[in-house]
């Protein structure tokens, strides 16, 4: 029983970055032209900083709900979108893709943390569950990552 649920929590951790449907995040930004980051296609509601920005703030929130007993909700939609479909600079960039790669790295030690029943409740939410946050920001990174390559595709930036 012990080795199935081990194997379980690795599946579960794997999901926050494999490429079995769809694209991972690192290749979604992997090369994104600077000039181009800050730009909204056509009818189109974000830009690929927007989108970078909104997984990482997402990402940081869920991860932060599961560990921390004083966590605090961000405001929605306000706290969860960059206030410009501009980045500051590339070095705001490259440290928001940065930062989504330490907390999928974090959450994933989640999902294989022993400690951690995984249909558990979390303690300080309205019924939540470990294994329920962790598919969220499986979901949420994934349809994210998929509107990524959307606007890449619409600005003809995408191999």
């Amino acid at each position: 029983m012990a080795d199935t649920i081990e194997e379980i929590r690795a599946i579960v951790a794997r999901t926050l970055d494999w490429e079995e449907a769809h694209a991972t995040f690192d290749k979604s930004v992997a090369n994104f032209p600077a000039h181009l980051r800050g730009q909204r296609p056509p009818n189109f509601p974000h830009s690929g900083w927007e989108l970078v920005e909104h997984i990482r703030i997402a990402q940081e929130d869920l991860a932060d709900f599961m560990e921390r007993a004083d966590y605090h909700q961000y405001k929605w939609p306000d706290e969860y979108w960059p206030t410009s479909p501009e980045p500051p600079s590339d070095t705001a960039w490259e440290a928001s893709v940065a930062q989504v790669k330490r907390d999928r790295e974090h959450i994933k030690e989640i999902a294989i943390r022993p400690s951690i029943d995984l249909i558990a409740r979390i303690p300080w939410g309205t019924g939540q569950t470990y294994l329920r946050t962790i598919l969220v920001a499986v979901d949420h990174t994934a349809y994210h990552v998929g509107q990524i390559i959307a606007v890449r595709k619409l600005l003809g930036a995408w191999p």
